[in-house]
């Protein structure tokens, strides 16, 4: 039988809309327990490359004969072998084009909303990495919220619109992923806006943002809301007076990890002022959209990340503590583990190092860990 290819859009496409899906996942234990394809109806078995050199006869009868198959490793070759070995049995299974890598690297555009102008908003949802971009578009005029590197989505998507990005932001520095805002700007002209207290090593232009800041993109507005305690300059964005982008402060489960930066204890209380206080103090019919999310139970059936600031007071565990101590506790006991490379990754940011793309690629493997659990 002929081994199908399965690109990581329409793998995508299985994680979104769960459907069935069984994946046979090549890689090491350990890498597999780390990371692997998520979705509500996905199945999986996990059993080493190494372990089925001498052939696939001992798994034929793990595998379903009720749902497509699909063969999954780092790069490809390997899952492409298994998947040919597996078709010369007689099954019909597929392999991920390009591995896991290409899975981290796949955005999926979502528009979330029409802007009371006409514009559009758009968020690119990186299925494999839980990272969230955004793109307002209004009167052919263009912004880029928390970008990530892979930069030609960005502007083949604002060129397929027929709009020029005229501003990029980036709601804080980040440690989880390498940002491609300070490229995107470079390539387009546009201004590129960081906030001021997280860029002391920054070795590049921009320009600085302050809380209360407003832009315009044709005649949407966007205005700063400084909101830190995950950095000590995290900044959010309230986008046509009806969403409100937090960054890595507020998600949709779940609330941001104040320790990136080896500053938990100093930043907790910003945090919880900025959640409990500066949040409150905005309309509880903006519609969160944050800079990540954790598992795809946040994933709503049009494949958005997104749900009302007035949801997430009664029912996001991290803005039900009350007592102050328990808080604390919280998010400075509570944490998962350091993102891969985030040091690295803060530098590259920072434009103090300039790894070349596959090392960068190496760089982001693994899960989000920006959240307190």
């Amino acid at each position: 039988m002929t081994v199908r290819i399965m690109k990581p859009a329409e793998v995508a496409r299985y994680s979104i809309e769960k459907k069935p899906l069984f994946i046979l996942d090549v890689r090491n234990e350990d890498a597999f327990a780390d990371w692997k394809i998520e979705g509500e109806s996905i199945e999986y078995l996990n059993i080493p490359y190494f372990d089925l050199l001498d052939g696939v006869d001992d798994i034929k009868g793990e595998l379903p004969r009720d749902r497509d198959i699909l063969v999954v490793c780092a790069k490809e070759g390997s899952s492409q072998m298994i998947a040919e070995m597996l078709s010369d049995e007689g099954m019909d299974v597929a392999y991920l084009e390009g591995g896991m890598k290409a899975w981290s690297e796949y955005l999926e555009p979502v528009k979330v909303g029409t802007l009371k102008s006409g514009g559009e908003l758009y968020q690119f949802v990186r299925l494999g990495k839980g990272c969230l971009s955004y793109m307002v578009i209004d009167a052919d005029k263009a912004a880029v919220i928390d970008a990530t590197r892979m930069t030609d989505v960005f502007l083949d998507f604002a060129k397929e619109k027929g709009a020029t990005i005229e501003h990029v932001f980036d709601t804080h520095l980040h440690a989880d992923h390498i940002s491609g805002g300070n490229v995107i700007a470079e390539a387009t002209g546009a201004t590129y806006y960081l906030p001021s207290q997280d860029a002391e090593e920054v070795v590049f232009d921009y320009k600085k943002l302050a809380d209360g800041l407003r832009v315009t993109v044709g005649e949407t507005s966007v205005e700063a809301v400084f909101s830190p305690g995950h950095t000590s300059g995290s900044t959010s964005f309230v986008v046509d007076e009806a969403y409100l982008l937090t960054g890595d402060i507020l998600f949709i489960d779940s609330i941001g990890r104040p320790d990136l930066a080896g500053m938990a204890d100093n930043w907790v209380g910003d945090l919880r002022t900025t959640l409990y206080n500066r949040y409150e103090q905005l309309s509880e019919e903006l519609v969160v959209l944050p800079a990540h999310f954790m598992e795809m139970k946040e994933v709503n059936a049009d494949g958005s990340v997104a749900k009302q600031l007035s949801v997430l007071f009664s029912e996001n565990h991290g803005l039900q503590v009350e007592d102050e101590n328990e808080f604390r506790v919280l998010v400075t006991e509570n944490l998962p583990p350091q993102p891969n490379a985030y040091q690295e990754i803060r530098k590259t940011n920072m434009g103090v190092l300039t790894p070349d793309a596959e090392t960068q690629r190496e760089m982001e493997i693994g899960p989000n860990r920006c959240a307190v659990r």
